[in-house]
């Protein structure tokens, strides 16, 4: 999360995400994973999920991760809290127009995933058989990574995972910081359409 923190504080942007409607619409724009805001997680687990996104990627099989622990995590969007289903096609439709990609969704009571926005019955029959996370983060991130291996598996994709940890070296961090060039720009210009076009809205 340490990027898009960057990002905001230099923007001045520190509540706007945070305020948004639906705040993971936000994160998900420059990160491939969105936690809750008021909770501690498992710094060991949100490393394993995260070189598993880094090696879903890898393997051509991107995926963008949303982790929903209590209704304020959705912002304006609470009434879809407890609705996986529901919340991964509408947020899929919220990043559809820059990232138009696999989505999972992972809330207490279970998981949801869309392509574009669309659902995938047969992905869905898939997490159908995965025991829902519970209201418990770190248990929703232990949840998260089995769902994005089942889905790859079924997919007919391999995960490779790394050594979680080694992204210290000198490479992943050369490699941060552009990623973290190019997605202040993008982050910033989006929150800033989305601003005025709210405000336009409301007058």
């Amino acid at each position: 999360m340490t990027v898009l923190a960057v990002v905001l504080a230099v923007f001045g942007l520190p509540a706007a995400a945070h305020a948004n409607g639906d705040p993971a619409s936000d994160y998900l724009l420059v990160q491939r994973l969105f936690l809750p805001f008021t909770t501690k997680i498992d710094r060991t687990e949100v490393k394993r999920l995260d070189a598993l996104l880094s090696a879903a990627e890898r393997a051509n099989f991107r995926i963008r991760v949303a982790v929903i622990l209590s209704p304020s995590d959705l912002g304006t969007a609470f009434s879809l809290y407890r609705k996986p289903e529901h919340y991964a096609e509408f947020l899929g439709l919220e990043l559809a127009f820059v990232y138009r990609g696999r989505l999972l969704v992972v809330m207490p009571n279970g998981y949801g995933y869309s392509v574009k926005g669309d659902p995938d019955p047969k992905a869905s029959k898939t997490l159908k058989g995965l025991a829902p996370p519970g209201r418990d983060a770190t248990k929703e991130v232990v949840g998260a990574e089995t769902a994005v291996r089942m889905l790859a598996s079924a997919a007919g994709h391999r995960l490779v995972v790394g050594k979680v940890g080694s992204s210290s070296n000198t490479r992943d961090r050369i490699t941060i910081a552009a990623a973290a060039t190019a997605g202040i720009a993008l982050f910033a210009a989006v929150v800033l359409y989305r601003r005025q076009r709210r405000s336009a809205a409301s007058v």
